[in-house]
């Protein structure tokens, strides 16, 4: 791989960086497939390497060396220092107050972080039935944080969500393919902080409320060279060849 290469990247990739940088050295996260499962295992293969990965399943500090394909890929149970049962997962290490970062993803988000998992209409004629709560709800309430992770578009970052699955309370940072919102005092989200290339403008169109700007809105750094080395090495083309 060139360097010039290596520096040019994706908005997805941006986005499990822009995480990925938000996870400190011995954070103990709760992890699901996809885009947080590709940030917290940057974080371990770069400046954290002794974060605790925790998924679903029951698997405790896996250590993968491709992303799990879902929370039951066997290299997760392989490369983990324990393996216990789901309500050991929810009742002694979530609801325990153990894990320091959850991650959800959603459908839609209100401007207080509320989250939409379940229906896309109305509930009892739903244009889309979607995978619903799982553990969201928990997640959201027992983590010391969570971060959500999803695309900054109209559709997603919306004035009223058609279902409320997950409280947004806990919800501390959202990072979208746009860029970084944080909760304000009160509660409502505010854009901090833009990826490289994206304007105010952009982040404003795709959000359906009048989304408030911080006044110390800052510019993210774009990916670094071994950031995207690593992340990379994470999902190589052959990365279904051989696995279960």
């Amino acid at each position: 791989m060139t360097q010039v290469e290596a520096l040019t990247h994706t908005a997805d990739e941006m986005m499990a960086v822009a995480a990925a940088r938000r996870l400190r050295n011995g954070t103990v996260c709760f992890v699901g497939i996809g885009l947080p499962s590709e940030a917290a295992n940057l974080a371990r293969a770069t400046h954290a390497p002794e974060c605790v990965l925790i998924y679903e399943s029951g698997t405790i500090g896996a250590k993968p060396v491709h992303l799990p394909l879902s929370i039951g890929d066997s290299e997760l149970a392989e490369t983990a220092d324990a393996v216990v049962s789901v309500p050991e997962i929810f009742g002694y290490w979530l609801q325990g107050g153990r894990i320091d970062v959850g991650f959800l993803g959603a459908a839609q988000i209100d401007r207080y972080g509320n989250l939409n998992s379940t229906v896309i209409g109305d509930y009892e004629h739903p244009k889309v039935r979607l995978p619903g709560a799982g553990g969201a709800p928990e997640i959201a309430a027992w983590c010391g944080e969570t971060f959500v992770m999803l695309r900054h578009t109209p559709r997603a970052f919306v004035e009223q969500l058609d279902f409320r699955t997950t409280g947004g309370a806990g919800v501390t940072c959202v990072v979208t393919d746009l860029g970084v919102l944080e909760p304000r005092a009160d509660g409502e989200l505010e854009l901090t902080e833009l990826h490289p290339g994206v304007t105010v403008e952009q982040t404003l169109d795709a959000t359906s409320w009048q989304l408030r700007v911080s006044p110390d809105l800052r510019r993210g750094a774009p990916p670094q060279a071994e950031e995207l080395q690593a992340l990379r090495a994470l999902k190589p083309n052959d990365d279904l060849e051989g696995r279960p």
